[in-house]
């Protein structure tokens, strides 16, 4: 302070006719001296001594206090008087507050940002899990409060909040127990310096070491606290530092005044140490080897230096000064003027910063960010790592060298502290019961749902032809589920289709050869040959409900499959007729055969299959079969299949084969027992049985059946009714013509011996 005032005086540009007078109280850390002080000066009561000052008065500014709590009294008491006040530590956000305190102002940066820069500070190193500590003052509880707030916005949780006065030992003692148990790593001090100060000596005492401090302006840079038990507690401690005083000319002058001090000497005409010997050029510098105070460190005197400017600017355009006429000393100067004239400061001090103030009367935010580290000689120094400029753009106002950070114990890993470990892609967080947000437990997203972030509060459901891999992170195309010919279950459906074929040609050619033997004859060969070649048909069917369903694929499988079961069951039923006919025809008086002939017999047989033919094209032209992806009965894959598309058209289908299948196995029974060595309706009624219980097994087994078994099912229907209508009826009469010729004969089909 002196040394700007001295700087001031010299000055020819500021104040140039005008010399800056000053009183300094000492208040030993009391709140009570430095209200007695106070009063003093504004009861004129200044107990000058010596030469007196003539003019102005005496009092037009009040640079003080340091600390937050004696700063409210101090302003709050000079409040009413309209005395600016101008602090260069005061902190509190509450003095922020221009109702209560309208001539305060500050040379140094309010606690609202740097308890909103620990919060983002904290954030940046992913601590969500953090304790917190501060002085049960104004400045503690105030900064401690915003710091919360800031917190809970930027998602960290505060295991606990604790706080204590210098003067409550208990109290003390009740929060080093309370760290001693939390599993909180890092710990968030906004404590005044002595409060820090205690709370050293007691964890150190109880060797709690292995915390990540994260500290405030008041005691980050305190050389106080540095002793040789301290590192052990705070080393790697990471906090925001007043800038360090960085003007020119101060540490010469402080040199000088620590010499005189110090050797109790002068420098050449120096008046102020009367009695004194002039200072000598060889002193013996080993009486200063316990002096561990360096000008490089300090810090707030730069605040106390544009303070004392902030005074002498607005004195100087109060008394209208200039450089040629000097400045008009008539002027009176009222405490509520130099108040008006502060609000309006704005200069650059010979640094190049740029002094004024805001409109709570603070000075622009701009802090170091200082690493406790120990130098190769075992020494601690408060190393720079980053910075913090309110008056940047957002985005830009934090800059952290991490690389540069020592962490406590000397370790280069960042410190975890995590109330829970982070939940990995694929799991969401659930909060655990009574328990702040940053503890949850991570559970698994339940399938078709991922999650592909970190930490994430839910799990997303999957698009519906898309589902979840194993991790839950991603989300994967189904498996597409059809038939395929490349499937063993398909090449063993096949081999038995084309099987099934070859059976058919063979019994055909069979015939063929065999077309004037007695038997064939006997079968009426025509009606034989037309029911083959339907079996034919049928067997073939087969293959269209194997491979991809396509819009063609669907429509032709199910029309196939009736209008060719059709066919082949009007053939029986044909056959089945004219046995009945034939013996009605050998009984005397009768000849119902002229009724059912060979031209009567296509007839009907046309007619059966027109009538099918005519409700399939019904089927396809109102509501045909289309493909459809059936998600809903697999969650994990897509069912390609044919939708039914009208079920009424489906089973109108099924439904007429079965009808006629019933009337065919009802005829063949009632000619089961008809005089005849070879009686063909023995055999059509063991075929109708057979084709019967397939298609009434088939039912429950074709509903119940998931995916492509569905289909399978179906397959299997059409192959084994052929196989047993092929078998039942052609089989006896195979074996007659390839191994019981003799009984190829009329005379044995009519009875005869």
């Amino acid at each position: 302070m002196i040394f700007a005032i001295e700087e001031i005086n010299k000055s020819d540009v500021l104040l140039p006719n005008v010399s800056i007078g000053y009183r300094i109280y000492d208040n030993c850390g009391s709140t009570l001296s430095s209200m007695r002080a106070v009063m003093a000066l504004m009861n004129g009561d200044e107990g000058t001594t010596g030469k007196s000052c003539s003019g102005q008065s005496a009092v037009h500014a009040i640079i003080g206090e340091s600390e937050s709590s004696s700063t409210i009294v101090l302003s709050r008491t000079t409040g009413p008087f309209k005395i600016p006040v101008i602090s260069h530590s005061a902190t509190c956000e509450c003095l922020s507050n221009r109702k209560e305190y309208p001539s305060f102002f500050r040379t140094i940066a309010s606690d609202l940002y740097q308890s909103r820069a620990l919060a983002q500070l904290v954030k940046h190193f992913g601590w969500t899990w953090v304790g917190a500590v501060n002085s049960d003052s104004d400045y503690g509880n105030n900064g401690m409060a915003i710091f919360l707030a800031a917190a809970q916005e930027e998602g960290v949780c505060v295991e606990y909040t604790e706080k204590f006065h210098r003067e409550e030992p208990e109290k003390l003692m009740k929060v080093v127990e309370v760290i001693r148990k939390s599993t909180a790593r890092v710990i968030v001090a906004f404590l005044a310096h002595v409060e820090m100060n205690n709370l050293l000596e007691q964890l150190s005492l109880h060797n709690i070491t292995g915390r990540q401090f994260i500290g405030v302006e008041a005691w980050i840079t305190a050389d106080s606290l540095v002793t040789p038990t301290s590192f052990t507690v705070l080393g790697g401690s990471l906090g925001f530092a007043v800038q360090k005083a960085n003007i020119s000319g101060l540490e010469e002058f402080l040199t000088k005044d620590f010499w005189q001090g110090e050797f109790k000497c002068k420098e050449g005409h120096n008046n102020s140490m009367t009695g004194a010997a002039p200072c000598k050029e060889n002193h013996n510098l080993t009486e200063l080897k316990y002096y561990d105070h360096d000008v490089t460190e300090l810090r707030y005197s730069g605040n106390i230096y544009k303070a004392i400017y902030a005074v002498a600017y607005s004195l100087h355009s109060m008394l209208k000064c200039s450089q040629s006429q000097g400045c008009d000393r008539t002027v009176k100067v009222s405490p509520w003027q130099a108040v008006e004239s502060l609000k309006q400061v704005n200069f650059t001090i010979k640094n190049g910063e740029q002094v004024w103030f805001d409109s709570t009367g603070a000075a622009v935010a701009l802090y170091e960010v200082v690493n406790w580290q120990r130098r190769s000689d075992g020494s601690v120094h408060f190393k720079p790592v980053g910075y913090y400029d309110a008056s940047l753009p957002p985005g830009q106002k934090f800059v952290l060298k991490t690389e540069a950070i020592m962490w406590p114990g000397g370790n280069t890993e960042l410190p975890v502290s995590v109330c829970s470990e982070s939940c990995r892609p694929g799991t969401r967080k659930v909060l655990q019961k009574g328990k702040p947000v940053c503890c949850y437990d991570c559970i698994p997203c339940a399938e078709g749902e991922i999650s592909n972030t970190t930490d994430s509060n839910g799990c997303k459901k999957c698009p519906e032809e898309y589902w979840s891999n194993q991790n839950r992170d991603a989300c994967v195309l189904k498996n597409v589920e059809f038939l395929s010919f490349t499937e063993v279950m398909s090449k063993t459906l096949v081999f038995f289709t084309v099987f099934g074929v070859v059976l058919t040609l063979i019994v055909a050619t069979l015939f063929l050869i065999n077309k004037d033997t007695p038997l064939v004859k006997a079968n009426n060969s025509e009606l034989s040959f037309l029911l083959l070649f339907s079996l034919t048909l049928c067997f073939l069917c087969s293959l269209t409900f194997i491979g991809r369903p396509s819009e063609w694929s669907c429509m032709l499988r199910h029309t196939a499959f009736g209008i060719t079961f059709v066919l082949c069951i009007s053939c029986i039923l044909g056959k089945t007729i004219v046995v009945l006919m034939a013996f009605r025809a050998t009984l005397p008086g009768r000849n119902v055969m002229k009724w059912f002939g060979p031209a009567q017999q296509r007839i009907s047989v046309l007619l059966f299959t027109l009538i099918q033919i005519v409700i399939c094209i019904l089927w396809l032209t109102i509501n045909p079969p289309f493909p459809f992806k059936n998600v809903s009965h697999y969650k994990e894959k897509i069912i390609l299949e044919c939708a039914l598309g009208s079920p009424i058209g489906f089973w109108a289908v099924l439904g007429y084969i079965g009808l006629l299948a019933v009337l065919c196995f009802v005829l063949a029974f009632l000619g089961r027992k008809l005089p005849n060595n070879f009686n063909e309706a023995k055999l059509i009624t063991f075929s109708m049985l057979i084709f019967c219980a397939v298609w009434i097994t088939f039912i429950p087994a074709y509903v119940s059946s998931p995916g492509k078994f569905t289909v399978a099912v179906e397959i299997f229907a059409i192959l084994a009714s052929s196989y047993g209508i092929l078998f039942c009826i052609f089989a006896p009469k195979c074996f007659i013509i390839v191994l019981k010729p003799e009984l190829n004969t009329k005379k044995h089909l009519m009875g005869k011996t």
